[in-house]
């Protein structure tokens, strides 16, 4: 299973690529697709700003689309993160939280960081490891160094695919000082075909600004191979007020606000207690703000920031129509057949009263009939 592809996961990206037993991608950096193919398909991410202690929790739920029977990525973060299993209840708590009103209507059965590279400093060849644990179905090692070339070593000393591009793509941010956690996925034996459920998983770390993970390589010949061609990046983002994406001043993100409004007392209790976090995470005025992106497959320039909006406007869905049942039959004939049954006494009676009148304006001679129609 040898497969090298790149990918984004956490705080600021992610690597795949693939070896004979793990297909690994790198998130920054090219590198086209060995054997088997990993992409990032649909992505539901949950982020939780506290702003006051400058805490990020990144919630991910994703489903990745491959051929290869198991496969890993590296997770960068700004500090060592604290690794936890997140309910998934969540998830499709704040999806109808937001979803749009549904009207009646009648039934009708017819219906970040750049990757520029800075000089590259002397290699260090140990790779410390911060944690190795089990957790919500992940084998997570939270990795040290500053060193991409001893970072690639400790890879392939331990399974993982390893490449220059993947040397590339680590430096910057081993020279920033940045934590790498290592982490495996299997696909379930229930799984159809190529896609892949990932079980949620929490990354919970300090950073000045909150973001997203959103820098990945040109890499349209892997999503040919497993048919992608469109994916949905939904992020919903909980924090003291309504937030902004932003990747560069001069390239916008293509991400747009779906959805943005305070959360009641009740809504902000179920949403904490379902992501199994203190409800003093945020303050007690607590926004919930929706963001939707056709997230194209391609090198994009920097990561997504995310910025307190100067318009704290609220946004809702537009409503749709929903097609409810209707209890009156739509099949003409039915009201056609109830009209013969209630108006066929009315039309027999006036035809009895209608037989053998004759036109007052005509004179008939009896005598002048046949015998045998004249009445005795």
């Amino acid at each position: 299973m040898m497969a090298r592809m790149l990918f984004v996961l956490s705080v600021a990206s992610l690597l795949f690529a693939s070896c004979p037993h793990l297909s690994l991608a790198p998130a920054c950096c090219p590198a086209p697709p060995s054997g088997k193919a990993v992409v990032n398909a649909d992505q539901t991410v949950i982020i939780v700003w506290d702003a006051a202690t400058k805490t990020q929790h990144f919630i991910r739920q994703a489903s990745f689309r491959s051929d290869a029977n198991d496969f890993g990525f590296l997770v960068p973060t700004p500090t060592q993160p604290d690794l936890a299993e997140s309910g998934n209840a969540a998830f499709p708590f704040l999806r109808k939280l937001t979803e749009p009103k549904k009207i009646p209507l009648p039934y009708s059965p017819t219906s970040g960081l750049g990757c520029s590279e800075a000089p590259r400093p002397a290699p260090r060849s140990a790779v410390r490891v911060l944690s190795d644990q089990l957790v919500a179905g992940f084998h997570a090692v939270v990795l040290e160094t500053n060193s991409a070339g001893a970072l690639v070593g400790w890879l392939k000393e331990h399974g993982y695919a390893y490449s220059p591009e993947i040397e590339a793509w680590a430096r910057p941010y081993l020279q920033k000082g940045w934590k790498i956690t290592a982490l495996r996925v299997a696909k379930n034996k229930q799984s159809q075909g190529d896609d892949v459920d990932a079980s949620a998983l929490r990354l919970t770390f300090k950073t000045d600004r909150p973001l997203f993970p959103y820098r990945e390589p040109d890499q349209p010949s892997s999503a040919k191979a497993l048919t992608d061609r469109k994916r949905l990046l939904r992020i919903y983002f909980l924090a003291d007020a309504r937030y902004r994406g932003e990747l560069t001043k001069d390239v916008p993100w293509t991400g747009k606000v779906a959805w943005a409004n305070k959360l009641n007392p009740s809504e902000r209790t179920k949403v904490f207690d379902l992501l199994k976090l203190p409800k003093a995470t945020v303050p007690y005025q607590c926004w919930l703000t929706e963001f939707e992106d056709n997230w194209p497959y391609k090198l994009a320039p920097a990561d997504v920031n995310f910025f307190r909006d100067s318009n704290q406007e609220t946004v809702i869905r537009d409503p749709i129509g929903a097609s409810v049942p209707s209890p009156w039959p739509s099949d003409p004939m039915a009201y056609a057949l109830v009209a013969l049954v209630i108006f066929r006494p009315f039309l027999c009676r006036s035809h009895r009263g209608q037989k053998g009148l004759v036109s007052d304006r005509t004179w008939i001679d009896v005598d002048s009939l046949p015998r045998e129609i004249i009445p005795r």
